[in-house]
């Protein structure tokens, strides 16, 4: 897999991800499970929607 998410991109999503994570589990709303995705994209550094939109917030090679 090509990178495509920049280190900008990433931290976003990591932070959104953590609160999301939060939400769902302190308020019990479905929440949560984006929350692991976005924690799962910014790990990877992959983004499958980026993919098909052909769209790419990373800069370097990787």
């Amino acid at each position: 897999m090509k990178c495509n998410a920049s280190s900008v991109d990433r931290m976003i999503r990591a932070v959104i991800g953590l609160g999301g994570i939060a939400l769902g589990f302190f308020a019990e709303i479905p929440w949560g499970y984006l929350g692991i995705v976005l924690l799962g994209t910014a790990a990877m550094g992959w983004c499958p929607i980026y993919q098909v939109l052909g769209i790419s917030t990373c800069s370097g090679k990787s």
